[in-house]
């Protein structure tokens, strides 16, 4: 019996399947294999309405264009992509192409193209004199009918969809899914105990064989091992910290056993770039990304830093109403701590969305005056446990606007907080 993969190697294949523009194209090729040997079958049965009947000639020319129409449209769709691919990394963000990739509507254009293109192809060769698949020509209409439905909403998507205020959309509110998810149960943490439960030296330090982005740990399975050792994990690296082969991963404290590494790091993907399934600061990464590069002077465009902030500043809202520790530490089911993992706390966040905006927009009036009504805003709806750090920012705006505008006419207006960076209700400094 074969040994089964690790957990880090499914997670790792489970990303390349999601981010493949060809696994789900293939299955529709497949299928309209077998949904042409279908439609045979129910050709030879008599199945179909008299209405239904082709000529030979009508039904070899009708799939013959239905061939080299979903040839062209593939093409067509290829083109769109590489489009995409310029333009994503030319204005918006290189890490937002992790996320096009993932388009199921993309992949579902392309897989119903190639499962009418095998359908009307795997029909073609049943054609003969006196034996016309009725049944299977009408279908291929059919399918291209709905491939055509499917082009135009797949236009429609992207048109849209590619606007820097859409993927500011789409990028937060899958980061605040984390958060509020509580990232794959690491908020269900258990409370800190009055001792530290893995004081002392560990007694077996486990590094990476290879190197790589963090993406995702196994928390269950972490637990689980660390149980069956009865000792403590220590993780020492934050997830999405980028790490080389022989790195220390995890301190192992106490236990009866000492467990297998191998296993052990089975249990933490790496891969060659972040992922937002258990960091959401990666999302909030691409659209500081994508605000900052607006901002450039090849650009010159703050109105779109704007739009981009403020879904920036719905990000900071969910994840400053969130209770974030530097330190997360997780028991199993009998009470004891088995892992303890580093955590991202406010002042990271809070730095992170705020920090490289404030240096690339210090210039821009606009850019100023909204980034004072995002930081009255989080003072006005956030806990007061989050106050200091905000508070710690609204002085370094301060000083940014001091250094910029020496003019004190200029200085004020800089000062003012406005929701829409200029043009909304001016909110005079107090």
């Amino acid at each position: 019996m074969g040994v089964l993969p690790s957990w880090a190697t499914r997670f790792r294949l489970w990303q390349y399947i999601k981010a493949s523009l060809w696994i789900v194209p293939m299955f529709g090729l497949v299928l309209g294999i077998l949904l042409a040997e279908l439609a045979l079958t129910a050709d030879s049965a008599d199945w179909p309405p008299s209405g239904w009947h082709y000529s030979t000639t009508t039904a070899s020319d009708v799939l013959t264009a239905i061939v080299g129409a979903m040839v062209a449209l593939l093409g067509f769709v290829v083109t769109i992509g590489v489009l995409v691919v310029q333009q994503a990394t030319g204005t918006l963000s290189p890490r937002y192409m992790r996320l096009w990739y993932r388009d199921r509507l993309q992949k579902a254009v392309l897989a119903t193209f190639t499962g009418t293109f095998a359908f009307a192809f795997s029909l073609l060769r049943s054609i003969e004199s006196g034996s016309v698949p009725d049944l299977g020509v009408t279908l291929a209409g059919a399918a291209v009918g709905i491939s055509l439905v499917l082009l135009l909403i797949y236009l429609n998507r992207f048109t849209h969809s590619l606007r820097p205020v859409a993927i500011a959309e789409l990028v937060a509110l899958m980061g605040e899914d984390v958060v509020t998810a509580g990232a794959a149960g690491i908020r269900d943490a258990a409370p800190r105990g009055e001792q530290d439960v893995a004081s002392g030296a560990p007694v077996m330090r486990i590094s990476t064989p290879r190197g790589g982005a963090i993406q995702a740990f196994n928390v269950a399975g972490l637990v689980a091992e660390a149980a069956r050792h009865d000792c403590v994990f220590v993780v020492t690296r934050l997830i999405g910290d980028f790490v080389t082969p022989g790195t220390v991963l995890v301190e192992v404290h106490g236990g009866t056993s000492r467990p297998d590494p191998d296993r052990v790091t089975g249990l933490v993907a790496l891969g060659a770039e972040r992922t937002i399934e258990q960091d959401p600061a990666f999302a909030m990464r691409v659209l500081v990304d994508v605000a900052i590069r607006a901002l450039s002077p090849a650009v010159n465009d703050p109105t779109t830093a704007v739009q981009v902030m403020n879904y920036i500043e719905s990000f900071l809202h969910t994840i400053g109403s969130t209770p974030l520790r530097d330190r997360y530490e997780l028991a199993d089911a009998d009470g004891h701590v088995r892992l303890v993992l580093p955590g991202r706390d406010w002042e990271n966040h809070l730095e992170l969305a705020v920090c490289e905006i404030r240096d690339y927009g210090a210039s821009s009036v606009q850019i100023c005056r909204r980034l004072r009504s995002m930081l009255d805003g989080l003072i006005e709806t956030l806990p007061p446990r989050r106050h200091p750090a905000v508070q710690a920012e609204v002085l370094l705006l301060e000083e940014s606007i001091e250094r910029e505008f020496p003019d004190a006419a200029r200085r004020s207006i800089a000062r003012s907080a406005d929701r829409q960076g200029i043009g909304g209700r001016r909110r005079p400094r107090t």
